[in-house]
């Protein structure tokens, strides 16, 4: 079997939130996976799109093009790992700050042909 990869790093959404829509996907094809993400209304379906739409199309230029067909391409892997967190700061009452957590993540997806 043919297996393609593709990493999207430091992208601007929580590893919880991502992690709860890359769920849904594992094990589905390629075409279903897309139209799922299409009408999510979340910001992280946007990057999970991206990178599925790049390791498919990572596996069609390791291929010739005209064989690899998109019904045939399956999500074999996806992880979701947790990036660096960015710190910023916020005044708050008596003199104290309080911390805010920008939390990024890092996208992995394999996609393989059946």
């Amino acid at each position: 079997m043919i297996e393609a990869k593709a990493h999207a790093r430091y992208v601007r959404v929580s590893p919880k939130k991502l992690r709860r829509i890359a769920e849904q996907l594992k094990g589905k094809n390629v075409v279903e996976a897309t139209s799922i993400l299409k009408f999510l209304p979340s910001k992280g379906a946007l990057y999970l799109l991206k990178a599925i739409n790049s390791a498919a199309s990572n596996l069609k230029e390791a291929q010739k093009p005209d064989t690899v067909n998109e019904e045939d391409l399956l999500v074999s892997y996806i992880r979701i790992d947790e990036g660096p967190t960015f710190r910023r700061w916020r005044p708050r009452a008596m003199g104290r700050i309080a911390i805010i957590r920008k939390r990024t993540s890092h996208i992995s997806v394999s996609i393989k042909k059946v």
